[in-house]
């Protein structure tokens, strides 16, 4: 008997293709953005905006993942977006920074001024 071992991978992208989102910025390490999401409490609706600097990315297609860190009452907070959610509306890059690294996870344990990163000018 003759197994065939893993997917299809070709049908996977085309089924794929359908949900992902066409217009999306070129969003890097580094980046400050505004992310603009549908939070829905009751039977009510709102937009929320919430921004961050992105500190990581994980690329995998449909399944693309950034992890935005904010300062909130001097507590820092990370959250995990899903790039291509229908939850998500806009995303807006309001500042690039010049960056040396892959993932930015030693801004944790940074604080005030030293979380400052150096700022890329276009």
């Amino acid at each position: 008997m003759n197994f065939r071992i893993g997917a299809d991978y070709s049908a996977i992208h085309k089924v794929e293709e359908k949900f992902k989102k066409q217009y999306l910025p070129n969003i890097q390490v580094g980046d400050s953005i505004k992310i603009s999401i549908i939070i829905q409490e009751g039977n009510k609706e709102r937009t929320q905006v919430s921004e961050g600097v992105i500190i990581s990315k994980n690329n995998s297609n449909l399944n693309t993942t950034i992890t935005v860190r904010k300062i909130i009452q001097n507590v820092g907070v990370e959250k995990v977006y899903l790039i291509h959610s229908p939850r998500i509306t806009k995303v807006e890059i309001t500042r690039k920074s010049r960056i040396r690294r892959a993932k930015l996870y030693y801004l944790r344990s940074k604080s005030g001024k030293a979380t400052r990163l150096k700022q890329k000018f276009i």
